[in-house]
């Protein structure tokens, strides 16, 4: 990619960046009671986004060969046990990822 090309890519996400922030506040303006459908996305999308990210990082288990998926589910059960000890992302998705590659590199 030429300069022009890089510095007008950045330009754009950029702008598409500060737009997806900005246009939550015209379409919901303070004071205006924000709609039941979008309270209800706000309930259920973080668990739905969890769900998915779980199901994503097990797809690849193998459970019919080598260590049959035993340092996935371990690591798994460690972040489900770190979150609701703490109750921190950032510890159990960080911790768990920890947990995991000292599991892959020194245990199996």
């Amino acid at each position: 990619m030429t300069n022009t090309q890089i510095v007008l890519t950045v330009a754009i996400i950029m702008a598409a960046t500060m737009l997806t922030r900005f246009i939550s506040f015209l379409v919901f303006p303070a004071g205006k009671e924000t709609p039941a459908f979008i309270q209800y996305l706000g309930k259920v999308l973080p668990a739905a986004a969890m769900a998915m990210l779980v199901i994503y990082c097990f797809k690849g288990v193998d459970i019919t060969s080598g260590n049959h998926g035993a340092p996935e589910l371990i690591a798994g059960v460690a972040v489900a046990l770190m979150h609701k000890w703490k109750h921190s992302m950032l510890l159990s998705i960080g911790g768990g990822t920890v947990f995991y590659l000292v599991l892959i590199h020194l245990v199996f």
